[in-house]
């Protein structure tokens, strides 16, 4: 199966910044779409950004505006550069790729990486 292994995360403050990175173990040009998510404990895991093969990209409301995604294909990573940070973006962030399909390719979500927002 398809590993993800997501890298960046932190403690910031209020108002900061962080860059996350995501490692995929297969070639990136055989991944329609990388995508971005965050899960608190206890609540459903949230769809945050997607970026397709072509670059095109899109986000959900909650990070539209202040969160941007990339993805550098000769590395086989994607990217989420996250700006203005507040403390209810404080969760655990995964990433992943869907086939052109829409199929998820890891059905595991990995270990993700922490980010915490607080003064």
């Amino acid at each position: 199966q398809v590993q993800f292994v997501e890298s960046g995360g932190g403690l910031v403050q209020p108002g900061g910044s962080l860059r996350l990175s995501c490692a995929a173990s297969i070639r990136s040009v055989s991944i329609w779409a990388m995508d971005w998510y965050r899960q608190v404990p206890g609540k459903r895991r949230e769809f945050l950004a997607t970026i397709t093969i072509d670059g095109s990209t899109s986000y959900a409301g909650s990070v539209k505006g202040r969160f941007t995604i990339s993805r550098d294909n000769a590395k086989n990573t994607v990217s989420l550069q996250m700006n203005s940070l507040k403390p209810e973006d404080t969760a655990v962030y995964y990433c992943n790729g869907r086939r052109s399909d829409g199929a998820r390719l890891s059905d595991s979500w990995g270990q993700g990486t922490q980010v915490t927002v607080s003064s």
